[in-house]
């Protein structure tokens, strides 16, 4: 790791800040760090290199931990712990992205704390993707969950949660909050709500649409030829409370988008310094027009958006255990989708989960 001196995207030395956010992780939050000294992205001279944990809301000591593993990998200056009062991830992000990111990176990357990195050229393939591209403004990895990566027998339930998966978006067209990067100009250019269930979603929109003013542009995102792993729920009751924080972040999203697509870019920035700022705006835009017809509180293409998106192999077999899953992820669904309603009404959609 060394000095910049020059900063423009796709020049050399790129200037590049990873964010690791940690909420309660203390108990895994050392293996991260561990993990973190393997990737290749440290020893390459033409990276400018740091990384900032941000333990967020935590109750466990996930700062001290870190610190501490930090220290013992040998890191110093190069990694920085921060401990932030405040949970959230969207407010996490909005201080990473607007406060504690050096003004000079053209990369941002964001990191969960809890995935495992098997590819030691990860960090690396998403920098050199995104800074040899100049018209992509977002790139991710390729999100795989440790059932289908671990050696071993898996249990009916765990294999009926490993075949469910991978079906609903094309992994290189959707950011994966669990890990991925994004030019730094165009992170800068908006902030979060805070509250947001889910953000990774809201952060495609912005940067797809460049804040609504065009249509969503796929040719600014592409995935790299990388993956991470992780872990996944082992249980229905997990998967179920999992899914619904998925479709009710969806829900608050699409509320959110509401409220902002008929504005300019202008003033879609200010809403949004505002909504860092004051949880209320967005609880006020999930009430706006609550519960409308025949939708509710959840419009209902989540419930059959998995369905819709099944394709039937040719053979029977195929075709039978295709259906089989298929049935199975309906139920699941429905579960998911009653129980994002009744949430949503009883106005637990935003917050901090």
């Amino acid at each position: 790791m060394h000095d910049a001196s020059k900063d423009a995207l796709g020049q050399s030395p790129i200037m590049v800040d990873l964010a690791i956010f940690a909420h309660n992780e203390a108990s895994g939050i050392t293996a991260t760090i561990k993990a973190l000294a393997e990737q290749s992205i440290l020893a390459h001279a033409e990276i400018d290199f740091r990384v900032l944990v941000l333990a967020n809301g935590c109750t466990d000591g996930t700062a001290e931990v870190a610190q501490n593993a930090v220290s013992a990998a040998g890191f110093g200056d190069d990694v920085e712990v921060h401990d932030l009062a405040r949970g959230g991830k969207s407010r996490t992000w909005n201080r990473f992205v607007h406060d504690f990111s050096r003004r000079d990176c053209a990369v941002l990357l964001f990191c969960d704390a809890d995935i495992l990195l098997p590819d030691t050229e990860a960090l690396t393939k998403l920098v050199k993707c995104l800074s040899g591209n100049r018209n992509l403004r977002a790139i991710t990895s390729r999100p795989v969950k440790d059932l289908q990566h671990v050696d071993r027998q898996l249990n009916l339930t765990e294999r009926m949660i490993s075949a469910g998966g991978g079906t609903l978006d094309n992994w290189n067209e959707a950011i994966c909050g669990q890990l991925y990067g994004l030019r730094a100009d165009i992170a800068r250019s908006f902030h979060l709500p805070a509250g947001l269930p889910v953000e990774d979603g809201f952060v495609r929109a912005m940067v797809l649409t460049d804040l609504f003013s065009e249509l969503e542009n796929l040719t600014y995102i592409d995935g790299a030829d990388t993956f991470h792993v992780y872990e996944s729920e082992r249980t229905l009751r997990g998967l179920i409370r999992h899914q619904t924080r998925i479709v009710i972040g969806g829900a608050v999203n699409a509320k959110a988008f509401a409220r902002l697509g008929p504005l300019d870019a202008s003033s879609i920035q200010t809403q949004l310094r505002q909504a860092a700022e004051d949880e209320s705006w967005l609880q006020d835009v999930v009430a706006d027009g609550s519960p409308s017809w025949p939708d509710g509180w959840v419009p209902l293409h989540f419930l059959v958006k998995r369905l819709a998106a099944t394709s039937f192999p040719s053979s029977l077999k195929g075709r039978i255990r295709t259906i089989a899953i298929a049935i199975a992820g309906l139920v699941l669904d429905t579960i998911v989708y009653v129980a994002a309603q009744l949430r949503m009404a009883r106005g637990q959609g935003v917050g901090f989960w």
